[in-house]
């Protein structure tokens, strides 16, 4: 990919130039390894020497890909999109099988939001065939692609077809999709995650019963050998890519529960991991490993700027690390995102809320010793002599008129309703004109998460983006909610047994 450069100036031996083709049988990479590398590394701080090593494991994309128009960046906790890649370049062909000559894809990504009490951590998978609007993203020549509607999620990352793929796209993507700034992007492939899995020992797994080749691969004409054993196992390398990628003959024998599956096997690696002590002689050659395979963002491109991060990271706790999925549907073969729970979720990630609706940004003391209203709370917004024009900016009906009576509630004036000749916002944004500045002040503590944008033109507007149909004003408090049931409901901890709730397979 153009801009995609080593820390230390060189490259990967066999290097990863294919030529493009249509991928005929796409294997599912594993998610979440990043999460790993960043607990182990950090644990290597204070031996100097592994700068060195781990430097020049390490490969970068471009900042110059990333798009300019991005949400605003937030004291409120920080976010990591990990994708994992199915290139068959560099080994990996021999892991995952497929065409050689084949790009690779993001069919496994999910985004990490680490909060501001670094306590707490939640893991949002989003299906590789999630229909999402993918933004103007930069081509290996140098020009920028029109924006696509309506594609699959992992579209997004074969964008210029090049052998490295196109990690920026898939942030520019995510960020458009749920109006989070993404802080930190790591890449990681097949060669990776095996080699992570056999550094540790191998991962504890468990199966609802006999697997066998024909699971794996559905095109055998007979049932073949048994790879798998009902029950709890240890798996690693090639066993553990199996385990991941299966989906037929096991569980509903779909993506979505090959999603859960693969957020279990993240789970168990980072409690193999905690579980196996934390010196740098055992953690060196997981480090070794994991960091040759990635490709990251420009801010976590040396082992510097890795262990900083990993830092940061320290007292995340394996029973506040949570897995969910993007609320979901099906739309014939592909994936729709569920409206408004999905809105829910992103704006209680920018809130910095946990699954159960508690405020983890470091604010707990002080909430117990002021419980009454705040001049932040909907409660005291006093509107009055404020006129405010209400703009929908998104395609759920009524959302303006909505908007306009919990604006009413508060003595504001409302001088009129309309609806935006482009309705994909996903943020608010309440623009005013010279002198209005207070005024839009105030009005935006009933807007959390709005964007602030001067105008020439007088007055103050509030367009509407999606994230308002999950926090109406009507109902915004200081005091958190939880989320829907189908966001929340089916959260898995990082320390939950393995064995536990195998429908999934």
């Amino acid at each position: 990919m153009a801009g995609s450069h080593k820390v230390s100036g060189h490259r990967r031996a066999g290097g990863r130039a294919v030529a493009a083709g249509r991928q005929r049988r796409r294997s599912r990479a594993k998610s979440g390894i990043a999460v790993a590398v960043f607990l182990l590394v950090l644990l290597t701080a204070g031996t100097g020497w592994v700068y060195i090593q781990l430097d020049g494991n390490i490969e970068t994309f471009g900042a110059d890909e990333i798009s300019d128009n991005r949400p605003p960046a937030s004291a409120n906790g920080s976010n990591v999109l990990v994708i994992g890649t199915d290139a068959r370049t560099d080994g990996n062909s021999g892991l995952g099988g497929g065409n050689k000559s084949d790009i690779g894809r993001s069919d496994t990504a999910f985004l990490l939001h680490v909060f501001a009490d670094r306590k707490h951590a939640v893991a949002v998978s989003i299906p590789r065939d999630t229909l999402v609007n993918i933004p103007a993203c930069k081509l290996p020549d140098g020009s920028w692609t029109s924006p696509q509607t309506n594609t699959m999620f992992n579209a997004a990352y074969s964008v210029g077809r090049s052998a490295r793929g196109n990690p920026a796209c898939t942030q520019n993507t995510v960020e458009k999709l749920t109006g989070l700034r993404v802080d930190h992007t790591v890449v990681v492939d097949f060669t990776g995650f095996a080699r992570m899995t056999e550094a540790v020992g191998g991962v504890q797994v468990c199966l609802p019963q006999d697997i066998y080749q024909k699971d794996l691969n559905p095109h055998r004409p007979t049932l073949g050998d048994q790879i798998f054993a009902k029950g709890p196992q240890t798996v690693s390398g090639q066993r553990a890519l199996d385990y991941v990628r299966i989906r037929h003959g096991i569980g509903d024998g779909s993506d979505m529960g090959r999603i859960k599956r693969q957020q279990a096997f993240v789970a168990a690696l980072l409690r193999k991991i905690r579980s196996d002590g934390m010196s740098p002689t055992s953690l060196l050659p997981l480090a070794n490993a994991a960091t040759e395979s990635l490709t990251v963002d420009p801010g976590l491109g040396s082992a510097q700027k890795l262990i900083s991060f990993a830092m940061s990271l320290r007292n995340v706790d394996l029973r506040n690390t949570k897995f969910v999925t993007l609320p979901w549907r099906y739309q014939g073969a592909r994936v729709a995102i569920v409206h408004p729970d999905a809105e829910a979720l992103w704006s209680a990630l920018k809130a910095d809320h946990t699954l159960d609706g508690q405020d983890a940004g470091g604010h707990h003391a002080e909430q117990a010793s002021n419980p009454s209203p705040s001049p932040n709370t909907p409660e005291s917004v006093s509107g009055s002599g404020i006129s405010v024009a209400v703009v929908n900016a998104t395609t759920i009906t009524g959302l303006a008129t909505r908007a306009a009576d919990a604006l009413k509630q508060h003595g504001f004036t409302v001088t009129g309703t309309a609806t935006a000749h482009s309705q994909d916002h996903q943020m608010t944004v309440i623009t005013y004109g010279p002198g209005s500045n207070t005024r839009a002040t105030t009005l935006a503590r009933l807007f959390p998460g709005a964007e602030l944008q001067p105008s020439t033109a007088s007055g103050v507007s509030v367009i509407l983006g999606t994230a308002y149909a999950a926090t109406p004003a009507t109902t915004a408090s200081a005091a958190p909610t939880a989320l829907p049931s189908t966001v929340a409901g089916g959260a898995r901890s990082a320390d939950d047994d393995p064995c536990s709730d195998l429908s999934y397979g």
